[in-house]
């Protein structure tokens, strides 16, 4: 890396270029700044830049915008986008249209030396990443999946460069995390996104038939077998099968999809013949399978099959300060349906109920209470009466405020802003969003409750 590496940051906050100029000079780089990306673009064919550092949202011309145009007149130049609209959209926008990374805002200083340190680096070696050319498809919506807690935000990293690999791809969680998504996103913005995508429920098809289902079978294999029928890895050919519940497997099953992950190839029921088969897999679990495989439920050989590269999807508990955003994503798509009437919003007393849930059932839960809560209502904004029984009747006193204590309005308010902040981690933009407050506002009423300890550092 070059001891000065010639910087350019481009934002149309002039508080965040003036913070990331005295952090990045501090650092031994030469920087320069620019509100625009126009003034950006003529500072670039004036100089020569080591790396781009720019907002991905700006007045007239975006980030992804001055990406391409820059890139094209100097193609060897490292792009960081920034962005605080943290959906998987922009993660793979962003690293498709060139950018070597993003950051999500807010960002702590160290990440963005961090980020910084590995693009010039990543400059220096010349790498050429594969996964740059990886192109959306339009059949498959990656705005869908909703996040801006940092674990969705290095799940989304993941899944963008893993995207246009071939590799066996292991998703495990909790059902309900959205396993299939991620699946799907993985196919549609990889090498075979024009190709099927072929969905298995593992858990959903009854042993006997389930090797039938997967390889196919000849006339006469079995009772009731009166025509030949392709398999649903010969249906996949050249596309992507999904293996949801691969932990449901029999373990005589599990061998024979051993041998089609090795030998690509299948042998339908009933037939010596083999079928040379190019199928990509992604298999998902709600087991542990490592601990499966220990205990004799799952074959070793196959688990290390599958987990060439392998993610785990956060529970929503994990990363509460998402549920705003998917409550506000969902009756977005409610409105969209049709369903019910227009819903405006969320009370603050139905959201502060919401974050302090635990949601077993992951995002597939929340969004199910959001569209039945969105078809019975006759509210603009959605009331603690609009939510299910077994989620109201969570609004139990806290530890040490029984029935008997007495609590200020002054104690009802500190504790409820503690809940808030606890759920959000600490984010002061998003408890404020949640409280309905701005973060100015957040910050001060939190120093004067005692609280500023509760808030993360930025």
């Amino acid at each position: 890396m070059p001891s000065r590496a010639a910087i350019l940051v481009v934002d149309d906050d002039p508080v965040t270029l003036d913070l990331m100029r005295e952090v990045l000079d501090a650092e031994g780089y030469r920087v320069l700044t620019a509100r625009s990306g126009a003034e950006a673009l003529e500072l670039c064919r004036g100089s020569a830049f080591n790396l781009v550092l720019s907002d991905v949202r700006m007045p007239g011309m975006t980030g992804v915008e001055l990406m391409r145009a820059v890139r094209h007149e100097s193609p060897e130049t490292v792009f960081i986008v920034m962005t605080a609209f943290g959906t998987m959209e922009t993660a793979i926008e962003a690293i498709r249209e060139g950018g070597y990374d993003y950051l999500s805002k807010p960002f702590k200083m160290e990440d963005v030396r961090l980020a910084v340190r590995r693009a010039l680096e990543q400059q220096r070696l010349q790498r050429e990443n594969a996964y740059l050319r990886a192109e959306l498809a339009e059949k498959f919506r990656l705005d869908q999946v909703v996040g801006r807690s940092a674990p969705m935000q290095e799940l989304f990293k993941s899944i963008a460069r893993a995207a246009a690999s071939r590799s066996t791809v292991l998703l495990l969680g909790e059902s309900g995390t959205g396993k299939e998504m991620a699946a799907r996103a993985i196919h549609f913005n990889g090498p075979r996104a024009r190709e099927k995508f072929v969905t298995v429920n593992c858990g959903a098809i009854p042993e006997p038939l389930m090797e039938s289902e997967l390889f196919g079978h000849v006339r006469g294999a079995f009772t009731g077998a009166v025509a030949s029928r392709a398999g649903l890895f010969e249906e996949a050919d050249r596309g992507t099968i999904f293996l949801d519940e691969v932990g449901e497997l029999s373990l005589n099953v599990q061998s024979k999809l051993l041998r089609v992950l090795q030998e690509h190839e299948v042998k339908r029921v009933g037939s010596n013949d083999t079928l040379i088969v190019d199928a990509r897999v992604i298999a998902a679990s709600n087991r542990d399978l490592a601990t499966e495989t220990r205990e004799g439920r799952f074959r070793e050989d196959l688990f290390y099959r599958l987990s060439v590269v392998t993610f785990t999807l956060p529970a929503l508990r994990e990363r509460r300060e998402d549920i705003p955003l998917l409550c506000q994503h969902f009756l977005e798509k409610c409105r969209m349906a049709g369903t019910g009437q227009a819903v405006e919003g969320i009370s603050r007393e139905t959201m502060d109920l919401m974050m302090a849930y635990d949601w077993p059932g992951n995002v597939r839960e929340l969004e199910n209470v959001i569209e039945r809560a969105v078809a019975l209502t006759s509210n603009r904004f959605l009331a603690v009466d609009d939510l299910p029984p077994h989620l109201r009747t969570r609004a139990a006193p806290e530890a040490g405020a029984g029935p008997e204590e007495q609590l200020t309005l002054r104690e009802v308010e500190r504790r409820h802003i503690l809940r808030v902040l606890k759920a959000c981690g600490g984010n002061k933009t998003q408890a404020a969003q949640v409280l309905g407050i701005s973060r100015r506002t957040l910050i001060r009423v939190a120093q004067r409750f005692g609280l500023a300890g509760e808030l993360a550092e930025e």
